[in-house]
């Protein structure tokens, strides 16, 4: 299939937290995003990852092609990546599909994707619905808004000690300030938004309690997520 990334795209350059972490959110995205929903109305959606409460399959290798292509300059300017290629350890069509009250441990907290500075996460909404979006978090304790590798034991003693507390979130989807973490921004998931930020910022969906997961691609709460590494 053909994507291309459309020349009249908005591109909004933020930093957010007291940490000043960069966050590219880009509207319009893609000329044809409703040929990415069709798309994935075709696909088998069945691989299940830890920190995801819902089902996935393998985007199209043509919406990589946007990044490593399209949007590669920009992406490497804002994130300090210099003039390297990207490649992609991650990218599929995303469904949120678990029930609130089967969600594990780990999926009723933020979370980070990896403890390097360099390697962006990245989702694009294709859903009309009013589905939520995406919030990023502070450690309440630690003061951490994002975990790189010296702070991943500090923050992993005192959030394991937290979680065995009474302030241990109940299953639900977390959606603003809880006892152990304070929300530092959010972006509303609009339809073909794109957003980027380093894959080691404290980070979750924001998901209301009136959320009624639908496994299918058309109405549910679909994204393309990814995970870009740069190269040599």
């Amino acid at each position: 299939m053909n994507v291309r990334l459309n020349p009249g795209a908005a591109i909004r350059k933020l930093t957010f937290g007291s940490e000043g972490l960069p966050l590219l959110v880009i509207d319009d995205f893609v000329t044809d995003p409703d040929a990415l929903v069709r798309h994935a109305a075709g696909r088998l959606f069945t691989e299940r990852w830890r920190w995801f409460p819902g089902i996935r399959t393998r985007a199209p290798l043509a919406w990589r092609r946007v990044i490593t292509g399209e949007l590669r300059d920009l992406l490497c300017d804002y994130f300090g990546l210099g003039r390297r290629s990207l490649t992609f350890s991650m990218c599929h069509y995303s469904l949120v599909t678990t029930p609130a009250g089967q969600l594990s441990m780990p999926q009723r907290i933020p979370h980070f994707d990896s403890l390097s500075g360099e390697g962006i996460a990245s989702i694009h909404y294709l859903f009309r619905a009013p589905h939520g979006g995406t919030a990023f978090y502070r450690h309440r304790r630690t003061g951490f808004e994002y975990i790189d590798a010296s702070r991943r034991a500090e923050y992993g003693r005192i959030l394991e000690q937290e979680l065995s507390g009474p302030d241990a979130p109940t299953p639900a989807y977390i959606d603003g300030d809880t006892a152990l973490f304070e929300r530092i921004h959010a972006e509303e998931g609009a339809f073909n938004r794109a957003l980027f930020y380093r894959r080691n910022a404290l980070h979750s969906g924001s998901i209301g309690r009136d959320f009624v997961p639908d496994p299918n691609p058309l109405t549910g709460r679909l994204s393309i997520n990814s995970f870009i590494d740069p190269g040599p």
